[in-house]
C-alpha cells in the first residue's frame, strides 16, 4: 500500500497510517533508503532545492509525487555556485518551515547535507559543462555552472533516482543539466516542469523576498514584457533584435533596471538567434536595486505558449 495517495495538488495529499518522513544528513543513510524503495519497486523521483521552499518547489514536488512511488527531496545551499559578490551569506534559510513544507506534500525522505559532508577537504573534483554554459548567465557568472553541475551529480550518486525534476524559471540551468546527464550517461530522467508565477506574472523566487515593496511591483515589468513579445511573434514578427528591444522598452519604462541580458536563443543549443525560425526561449536577466531577477518564456508553438500564459496575462 502507498505511504501517500498522490494528487495534483498539496490539499488533496492524505497522510496513510504509517507514514513517516525520514530527515537524514548523511550520505549512507540516504542511499540505504533508496535502496529499500527500490527493492521494493518503488520508482524514486528526486527535486534538488537549496530550500526557503516556496509555491515553485511544491509544485516540483507535486510533479514527483505524481509520477513516483518515492519522493526525495534536497535541501543543500551549494557555497560552490556563489560568486565572491554574490548572496551566499544572505541566502534565506528557513530549515524547519522547509521540513514543514515537505512533510504536508508528502515528501518521503529530506536530505539536508552540511557543507563538509558534500565537500570534504580532499575534494577537489569540479563538473564543467561546455557549450550551453557560455552566455546568459554564464557570462556574468564565471564558476557558477561549474559549481551547480558538481553539486547535481554528487547529490544524483548519493540519491540514484529514476527522475529528477527541474523548473523551467532556471532555464539555462535545466538544460546544462539535461545536457551533462546526457554526456555522462547518467540514468536519470530529467523532467522539466513550468515556472510557477505570482498573480502578477513575476516567477516565484527565493530571492523575491530581497525586493522592497515598490521594486516588487516594479519586478512584474518582467513577465510583463516577456507576454508582450509572445504576442508580437504571434502576430508574425520574427527579427530578434525587433523582439528584444519591445521587452528591453517595457522593463525600463517601469522604473531604474540593470538588464544584464535579453536574447533569443535556441532552446536546445541556446545559440543567440537573429531571427526566430525554430524553437527558441527568450531569456534575460534583470537587477532592480541589490536583486538580480531571472525569467523567461518559451516560443515554439506560438498558440500554445499563449494559451500557457493568457491567464497570467489577463492579470497584469
Amino acid at each position: 500500500m502507498e505511504r501517500w495517495l498522490a494528487r495534483t495538488t498539496a490539499e488533496h495529499v492524505r497522510r496513510m497510517p504509517e507514514y513517516e518522513m525520514v530527515v537524514c544528513k548523511d550520505i549512507e543513510t540516504c542511499r540505504q533508503a533508496v535502496r529499500e524503495a527500490r527493492r521494493a519497486g518503488r520508482s524514486v523521483g528526486l527535486v534538488p532545492t537549496m530550500g526557503a521552499l516556496h509555491e515553485g518547489h511544491l509544485s516540483l514536488i507535486r510533479a514527483a509525487r505524481a509520477r513516483c512511488a518515492y519522493v526525495a527531496v534536497t535541501i543543500f545551499v551549494n557555497p560552490t555556485q556563489f560568486g565572491p559578490d554574490e548572496d551566499l551569506d544572505k541566502y534565506p534559510r528557513q530549515l524547519s518551515t522547509d521540513l514543514a513544507a515537505c512533510e504536508q506534500a508528502g515528501v518521503d525522505l529530506v536530505f539536508t547535507p552540511d557543507v563538509e559532508t558534500m565537500y570534504p577537504a580532499a575534494c577537489h573534483t569540479n563538473i564543467h559543462v561546455g557549450g550551453v554554459t557560455g552566455g546568459l548567465c554564464g557570462a556574468s557568472r564565471p564558476g557558477h555552472f561549474d559549481g551547480v553541475a558538481t553539486i547535481v551529480t554528487k547529490l544524483f550518486n548519493v540519491l540514484p533516482a529514476d527522475m529528477a525534476f527541474f523548473g523551467e524559471k532556471d532555464y539555462q540551468q535545466m538544460v546544462m543539466i539535461r545536457r551533462m546527464v546526457r554526456d555522462l550517461m547518467i540514468p536519470i530522467a530529467i523532467i522539466p516542469c513550468p515556472t510557477v508565477r505570482e498573480p502578477d506574472g513575476l516567477a516565484m523566487s527565493s530571492r523575491n523576498a530581497y525586493l522592497s515593496a515598490d521594486q516588487r511591483k516594479q519586478a512584474a515589468s518582467l513577465s510583463r514584457a516577456l507576454f508582450a513579445a509572445v504576442d508580437r511573434i504571434g502576430a508574425g514578427e520574427r527579427d530578434a533584435g525587433k523582439i528584444t528591444s519591445v521587452i528591453r522598452e517595457e522593463i525600463l519604462s517601469a522604473g531604474p533596471a540593470d538588464i544584464e541580458y535579453c536574447d533569443v536563443v535556441d532552446a536546445d543549443t541556446l545559440e543567440v538567434l537573429n531571427a526566430i525560425d525554430r524553437p527558441a526561449r527568450i531569456c534575460l536577466a534583470v537587477r532592480i536595486g541589490s536583486c538580480r531577477l531571472i525569467d523567461n518564456v518559451g516560443i515554439g508553438n506560438v498558440e500554445k505558449s499563449k494559451s500557457q500564459n493568457i491567464k497570467t496575462r489577463g492579470l497584469l
